[in-house]
């Protein structure tokens, strides 16, 4: 029984460690610039769907 109290603040801990991980990452990511062969693309598209 007390074994199976520890397992699940085992399992809560590693949950709240990898949903902490997440959140960082993501908000690494959102920082990041978008690369300029992606804008490029972008431009493009834009170029033809204004000239439809």
């Amino acid at each position: 029984m007390y074994s199976d109290m520890a397992d699940e603040k085992s399992k809560s801990s590693i949950k709240e460690q990898i949903n902490a991980n997440l959140k960082r990452v993501y908000e690494e990511a959102l920082q990041e610039e978008v690369p300029d062969r992606f804008k490029d693309l972008l431009a493009q598209l834009k170029a033809k769907e204004s000239g439809k």
